[in-house]
C-alpha cells in the first residue's frame, strides 16, 4: 500500500479492522505511516506507509483523505489482550507532528467480550460491536462527502502497490482484490456457475473481474455511485434472518441495495492468513501471520515493518540440532537473501554452505576428483547422462557429509535455498524429532522435503511415531536430516567413481531403487532412511512454473561441456504425473485420527 495512497485528488476513507482487539482511526487526506496487530500490527502499519491517516479500535481503523491540507487523526482501541495499545500509542507519539490533530482513546477495560472463549472466539457481541464500528467509518466517510471507502482487515497485507488504483479502475460500486492464503481460502465466495467458480477463479484458471454472492476482509466502495446510499453494516436489514455474521449481514444489505459485488484477480495484489479456529490461540495467530510473510518473500520483497514502531528482536536458533547447514551458490545471491529472512522470521539459526557451481566445473577438475558417472545412467525423463549441475550439486551435499563426520555432528539438518516452508514448520519438525527421540528409532537420515516417486503403494507407517513413514523410492534432496552414521555410510560408499545425481543416490542407499542395476554398483545398502508425513517443506516453484531455474538442468553434459542442457518442456508433463499419488496409496496410516475440533469450522472457513 506504499505508494497506493499518494497524489489522490479525490476524497475518500479507509477503514482497517483488526480481529484480536478493536482499533478505529480517520483522517483528512492521504496516509503514509504503518499498522499491524500485536503479532502481525508492525508489519501491516509498514504496509501502509501514508501521510494521512486513520482511527483504530481493537478491530479495525478507519481512514479518510480528501484533497485538503488539513491532517486529522482520531484513534480509539479497546478489547486488548496485547499490547496492541503500546504499538499505537508508540506510532501515534512518532506521527502526531504529521496532523494539524490528534485524538487518542484508548480503553484498558474490558479485555474480552463477556461471552467470548478467547481471542479467536466470535459471539454475537462481538459480531455486534464490530458491525457498529463498521456503520460508523462508512457514516463518517458520507459525512466527509469521501468518494470512496476502502476497508481493510489488519492481517490483510497489500503488497501490490497499485491495488487501490486497480480497484477504483473497475469502475465498480462494490470490488475487492482477490487475497491470496497457504489455502484455497480468500476474501470471497461464490459457487459453481457459469459466470464464476471459486476454484477456477481462486486459482487463476480464469482471470478478470468476476460477480459473485460475498467479498469480505479487503474491499472498496463507490460512495459517488447512487445505490451505495442503500448499503448498511448495522442494524442488519429487516429482512435478514440468517447467522449474526457482519460478512453475511453486510452482502445481504448489498443484494437488498441491488448492488452487485465483484472480486477481480487480474493480478497478484496481496496476501490474508487462513482464519483460525475459536480454540485457537493468540500465539497461533502470530505463526499464522509469521507464513503469510514468509510466503510473501518468494515472489516479492520482504513486508518490513513500521519505522515508526520498535520491533522486538527475534532469538534465532538450531532447534535442537547440533548444526543447521543451508546449501546455496555465490551467484544466488536473490536466493540466499529470501531464505536469511525467511528462516530468521521463523526464528531459525543457519550456517550457509557455498554450493560447487556445476557450471565452473572444467574437465581436468572432475578428473583430479576421479568422477566418472555410474555406468549406464540415463535420466529417467530426457534419458539424457549425467550433467555436470548435478555433480556440482551432488559435491555440495556431499561436502556437508564430510563436516558432519569430521564435526562428529549427531544430529544435523540440511536445507536447500530454493524452499518454501510449511506453517508451523519450526513447531512441527521439532516435535516430530522429540517424538523420534522418545521412540528410540533407529534412524539415519529423514526426508523433510522431498518428491515421492512410488505412488501405487502407501509407504510403511512408523509405530509409536506420528507423521512418519518408511521412505520408498524418492527425488530431490529438499531438506532432511542426517545422523553422524548416516553421513558415514554415505560417504563411504565412496561415489565419486560411480556418480549420479545425489536424489538417485538415497534411494540406492536405502534399497529402494527401482533400477537393479544401479544398485549392483553399490554392496552396502542399507541406509535407515525415513521420511515426514506430510512433507515440511516443499519447492517454490516447480518445472514449467513462472519463476522456476533449475541449476542442476540448465547445464552442459558432465563429460562434454560443449553440450548443453536444459530441462525439457516436452516432458514437464511427466513430472506432474508421476507426482499424482493414487488414493489407495495415501500414507493415512501414520497421521493422527481427526479430532472433534478439527471439524468446528471458523467464522471465516467458506
Amino acid at each position: 500500500m506504499q505508494a497506493f495512497l499518494s497524489g489522490l485528488v479525490w476524497s475518500a476513507l479507509l477503514f482497517l479492522w483488526h480481529s484480536a482487539g478493536n482499533w478505529s482511526c480517520t483522517s483528512k487526506t492521504s496516509v503514509d505511516g504503518p499498522l499491524t496487530t500485536a503479532g502481525g500490527f508492525v508489519h501491516f502499519l509498514g504496509s501502509l506507509r501514508t501521510k494521512r491517516i486513520l482511527t483504530i479500535r481493537r478491530n479495525f481503523i478507519s481512514y479518510f483523505w480528501s484533497s485538503s491540507d488539513l491532517q486529522k487523526l482520531k484513534a480509539a482501541t479497546d478489547h486488548n489482550v496485547d499490547n496492541t495499545t503500546e504499538i499505537l500509542r508508540e506510532w501515534l507519539k512518532n506521527v502526531q507532528r504529521a496532523y494539524h490533530y490528534v485524538e487518542w482513546r484508548p480503553m484498558d477495560e474490558p479485555e474480552s467480550y463477556p461471552d467470548e472463549i478467547g481471542p479467536k472466539h466470535w459471539p454475537s457481541s462481538r459480531f455486534a460491536h464490530v458491525m457498529k464500528l463498521r456503520q460508523a467509518a462508512l457514516r463518517t466517510a458520507r459525512e466527509k462527502w469521501s468518494d470512496y471507502i476502502l476497508f481493510i482487515d489488519v492481517d490483510n497485507f497489500l503488497t501490490n502497490p497499485q491495488t487501490l488504483n486497480l480497484m477504483i479502475a473497475e469502475n465498480k460500486t462494490i470490488v475487492a482484490p482477490m487475497l491470496e492464503s497457504r489455502g484455497l481460502y480468500s476474501n470471497f465466495w461464490c459457487g459453481i456457475t457459469p459466470q464464476a467458480n471459486y476454484l477456477q477463479i481462486r486459482e487463476w484458471k480464469r482471470i478478470g473481474c468476476f460477480p459473485v454472492p460475498m467479498v469480505h476482509s479487503t474491499f472498496l466502495i463507490d460512495l459517488r455511485k447512487e445505490a451505495s446510499d442503500k448499503l448498511t453494516f448495522y442494524p442488519p436489514h429487516q429482512d435478514y434472518t440468517w447467522t449474526f455474521d457482519d460478512i453475511i449481514v453486510f452482502a445481504f444489505s448489498s443484494r437488498q441495495a441491488g448492488i452487485q459485488m465483484y472480486l477481480c484477480n487480474r493480478e497478484h495484489y496481496g496476501y490474508l492468513p487462513i482464519p483460525l479456529k475459536p480454540q485457537q490461540t493468540l500465539e497461533e495467530d502470530i505463526e499464522n501471520l509469521i507464513h503469510v510473510q514468509i510466503e510473501a518473500m518468494i515472489d516479492g520483497p520482504p513486508m518490513e515493518p513500521s519505522q515508526f514502531v520498535s520491533v522486538v528482536p527475534k532469538y534465532p536458533d538450531k532447534m535442537g540440532f547440533d548444526e543447521i547447514f543451508m546449501i546455496n551458490l555465490k551467484r544466488r545471491k536473490d536466493r540466499r537473501d529470501r531464505m536469511l529472512r525467511t528462516l530468521y522470521e521463523q526464528e531459525i539459526e543457519v550456517k550457509i554452505v557455498e554450493a560447487v557451481d556445476g557450471k565452473a566445473l572444467n574437465t581436468s577438475q572432475l578428473k583430479a576428483l576421479n568422477i566418472e558417472m555410474l555406468p549406464g545412467y540415463r535420466d529417467p525423463y530426457s534419458s539424457r547422462p549425467l550433467t555436470r549441475g548435478e555433480i556440482g550439486c551432488f559435491l555440495s551435499h556431499h561436502s556437508v557429509w564430510k563436516e558432519v563426520i569430521d564435526r562428529e555432528l549427531e544430529k544435523t539438518l540440511v536445507i536447500e535455498d530454493d524452499v518454501r516452508f510449511e506453517h508451523q514448520f519450526k513447531k512441527k519438525l521439532m516435535k516430530l524429532m522429540d517424538d523420534i527421540d522418545r521412540a528410540q528409532l533407529d534412524w539415519e537420515l529423514i526426508y523433510i522435503g522431498r518428491k515421492r516417486m512410488q505412488v501405487k503403494e502407501p509407504e510403511k507407517a512408523v509405530p509409536n511415531v506420528l507423521n512418519l513413514v518408511e521412505a520408498d523410492y524418492s527425488y530431490w534432496t529438499l531438506g532432511y536430516v542426517i545422523s553422524l552414521e548416516g553421513a558415514q555410510k554415505l560417504v563411504g560408499a565412496n561415489p565419486f567413481g560411480k556418480m549420479l545425481p545425489v536424489d538417485e543416490f538415497l534411494p540406492i542407499m536405502y534399497n529402494k531403487h527401482p533400477v537393479a542395476e544401479y544398485k549392483e554398483h553399490y554392496e552396502s545398502r542399507d541406509l535407515k532412511a525415513f521420511s515426514a508425513e506430510p512433507l515440511l517443506i516443499y519447492p517454490t516453484h516447480y518445472t514449467g512454473q513462472p519463476g522456476y531455474l533449475s541449476d542442476t538442468e540448465t547445464s552442459t553434459i558432465w563429460d562434454n561441456e560443449t553440450v548443453a542442457t536444459d530441462w525439457d518442456r516436452t516432458h514437464s508433463w511427466k513430472s506432474r504425473k508421476q507426482g499424482r499419488i493414487h488414493r489407495n496409496a495415501k500414507n493415512t496410516e501414520a497421521l493422527p485420527p481427526p479430532t472433534s475440533l478439527d471439524a468446528v469450522p471458523s467464522r471465516d472457513e467458506l
